[in-house]
């Protein structure tokens, strides 16, 4: 699988980061362009099924966090997944601290993505957080959050890995914004084979009369109705 960090840049640079960041400013995820041909696709899913990849399987079932099972990276990523990565990080690096200057948050994030792993890995965050999900009839996953410990970077990149409508059905992406004295906002996505969706780790700016405010998010997955569900998952700060 050749994937290079060049490469990968210039996929991403094939996204309007400007149209991108406004409409996550107005409803907390936006999809980019593509990211991965259907074959880097295929080939990045088989690896599931290469257990020496992974430092651990989760099941959702087991915790109660839904139906399903999902994988963690080592560190020794495969090309296409470390490439992207370090492509994302400084696309979403303005978008991140302009929400944490609007917010009145420290944005402690350096420009080079290596330098900020450092830090998290000298915070004790020292566990790969990069993610192969794997979901089949009648999985989902519950609402939550992608925190991992006190180092955490507001936004995370879910590329999908089979063509919904085809490869499966079911299975979008949800995020619900918990607002206050009113009742929650739901967003559900059908994501795209190959394309990105940039969404918030924890909360988004609101604007509200007495200036901005934190807006508390929740990301999860529908049920999935028939098929096979297979998604890449891009955290830009490492676990505890």
């Amino acid at each position: 699988m050749r994937f290079t960090p060049a490469e990968a840049r210039r996929r991403v640079g094939g996204t309007d980061w400007a149209a991108l960041a406004a409409e996550l400013d107005e409803h907390g995820c936006a999809p980019t362009g593509p990211l991965l041909a259907p074959g880097e696709c295929a080939d990045l899913a088989t690896l599931y099924d290469r257990p020496g990849l992974f430092r651990t399987t989760v099941d959702l079932a087991r915790h109660r966090f839904g139906s399903g099972e999902y994988r963690y990276f080592t560190h020794d990523l495969p090309a296409p997944v470390a490439a992207l990565r370090a492509a994302l990080y400084p696309r979403l690096l303005p978008i991140a601290r302009d929400w944490a200057a609007r917010l009145g948050r420290p944005a402690p994030w350096p420009d080079s993505l290596a330098e900020w792993l450092e830090r998290c890995h000298a915070a004790g965050q020292d566990r790969s957080a990069q993610i192969l999900l794997s979901y089949g009839p009648g999985d989902w996953n519950a609402l939550h959050r992608d925190v991992f410990g006190q180092l955490v970077f507001p936004l995370q990149v879910v590329v999908a890995l089979d063509a919904y409508g085809t490869d499966y059905t079911g299975g979008e992406f949800l995020l619900v914004e918990q607002r206050p004295r009113a009742q929650s906002r739901g967003t559900a996505t059908a994501l795209r084979q190959g394309h990105g969706l940039v969404f918030t780790t924890r909360d988004r700016p609101v604007r509200t009369r007495r200036g901005w405010s934190a807006g508390a998010m929740r990301h999860g997955v529908s049920t999935v109705r028939s098929g096979h569900r297979r998604t890449l998952g891009l955290v830009f700060h490492d676990a505890a």
